[in-house]
């Protein structure tokens, strides 16, 4: 080598070896005598073999750049302690070298992993070239090793962060979807171009945009759970069935979204009402934010759905026992409270009241016990509910006391609600004639300018004188209506 050539070839910044491979040459003749076609195949085989060629090497000269890069103080300390350099994975690597000399091609490249004197781990881009005039003996190779570690370890950052972000969003608990609204954004601009200032009535002037808007919203990726919120057995079903999930309810949350975005708030939140693909309704909580980076295109946002449908059954349970008797399935006293205030505030008139008493429940507790009496109180509540419908209402407003509040009904209606659960009392009797029910009411409709309190002590006084007769022997309202004699008034 010149001295001119041997000055640049130190001085390279670059780590360059030249070496001898005459020896792989040597064992490439010996296994292609032996019949071997698919060096690759041969080598994997059996990766010895590799080991064998790499022994074949010879280390000729190299450059100032690669003493440095490996630690060492020169060659020959470098050639000593070539076993530390090349270990581990970088056999792999090699296979790609050997069969591109195999194949009779003069140029590779590789990346391979070589480890510095010290034992530092580097991740390396091997370039090989064989020099002109050892084509056919290989007899000097040149080869460049940079380190390309820092490079590497941010690729495999990078992997690695993307696959803890995918891990996240596979396998997160909550309903994620990533969607494109960017040409809900374009048509909302479209909108603020034409001067309109007041987007709630915009809307409400043309729903259609609304419409517009919610099929314009891309879906890009779903996960896991969303598939198991939805009863969905794959995203392509879920995407061709969306149709099914977002209907009735979901415009008018949508249209909130909408004014949501209108007004630059990009994060928000609200609760929703979503169907799965078996018609089940789920109470969603809805969480909605533009991804960091697409603020202007709104190309990409994550929309969360978390689904509180066992919490708004919870919920709805709570305001239940709130208002009802749990045993008879009627309204408790304190609804039939909060009722008889609000048809005192009201101006409809007039307004009608039965009060109900059941003869024999203590008797009944008493006698057969509380068991007995209990399915006395749920046959009376099957029976009221039977019979009662909005806007009336009936509610248990005491141990064996029973009331029914009938707005608008005049005397002729509430005689007929009487005559009804009669009726429906001597039905239900026929199916426990051992254990009858019997009932004392009495009724009142009100009277121009009566208040409810006094409406409600008429119907309670004529209760009591019903029930009077039913212990004396004359005739109750219940008898009366039962063999269609004439309420008395």
């Amino acid at each position: 080598m010149k001295t001119f050539d041997a000055t640049i070839f130190d001085l390279a910044p670059v780590a360059m070896w030249i070496e001898d491979f005459s020896g792989v040459k040597q064992q490439f003749d010996q296994w292609r005598s032996e019949g071997v076609a698919d060096i690759r195949a041969f080598l994997k085989e059996d990766m010895r073999r590799v080991a064998a060629c790499s022994q074949k090497i010879r280390i000729l000269q190299v450059n100032s750049k690669t003493l440095e890069l490996f630690e060492a103080r020169d060659l020959g300390h470098l050639v000593d302690n070539i076993s530390v350099v090349f270990s581990d994975d970088m056999f792999e690597s090699h296979i790609n070298e050997l069969a591109a000399l195999w194949e009779g091609e003069t140029e590779f490249c590789s990346n391979a992993v070589n480890y510095s004197l010290s034992g530092r781990r580097m991740d390396i881009q091997l370039k090989g070239s064989v020099m002109p005039g050892y084509e056919d003996t290989l007899g000097q190779v040149l080869l460049t090793t940079e380190d390309v570690t820092a490079r590497e370890d941010a690729r495999r950052n990078e992997y690695s962060s993307r696959q803890h972000a995918e891990g996240l969003f596979e396998h997160s608990p909550v309903s994620l979807w990533v969607e494109d609204f960017s040409q809900i954004r374009e048509l909302i601009e479209s909108v603020r171009d034409r001067g309109i200032v007041d987007f709630r009535v915009f809307m409400d002037v043309h729903p259609e945009f609304v419409r517009q808007c919610m099929s314009e919203i891309r879906v890009i990726d779903v996960n896991q759970a969303t598939l198991d919120l939805f009863g969905a057995p794959d995203v392509q079903t879920l995407l061709h069935r969306q149709a099914d999930i977002f209907r009735d309810e979901m415009e008018k949350p949508f249209r909130e979204q909408l004014m949501d975005l209108w007004e630059g708030k990009l994060y928000h939140q609200r609760e929703v009402v979503n169907y799965a693909l078996d018609g089940s309704i789920r109470h969603i909580l809805l969480h909605f934010a533009v991804l960091p980076g697409h603020e202007t295109d709104w190309a990409q946002v994550q929309v969360a759905l978390t689904d509180i449908t066992a919490r708004k059954k919870a919920e709805a349970y709570l305001e239940y026992l709130g208002k009802h008797d749990v045993l008879t399935k009627l309204h408790n006293r304190a609804f039939y409270m909060d009722e008889l205030n609000r048809l005192e505030r009201k101006p409809l008139r007039p307004v009608s009241a039965i009060l109900m008493d059941l003869n024999g429940l203590k008797e009944a507790n008493d006698q057969l016990g509380h068991d007995a009496g209990d399915a006395l109180l749920r046959r009376f509540g099957e029976v009221l509910n039977g019979v009662v419908s909005q806007p009336n209402h009936a509610a248990r407003i005491g141990g064996d006391e029973f009331a029914i509040l009938m707005p608008g009904a005049d005397r002729k209606a509430v005689t007929s609600m009487v005559e009804t659960i009669s009726e429906l009392l001597h039905i239900n009797n026929q199916f426990y004639s051992n254990a009858p029910l019997s009932v004392a009411i009495g009724m009142a409709t009100s009277q121009d300018g009566e208040k409810m309190e006094d409406l409600v002590k008429r119907a309670d006084r004529a209760m009591y004188e019903d029930k009077r007769l039913h212990h004396t022997g004359g005739k109750t309202l219940e008898q009366k209506a039962k063999n269609g004699s004439a309420l008395a008034s």
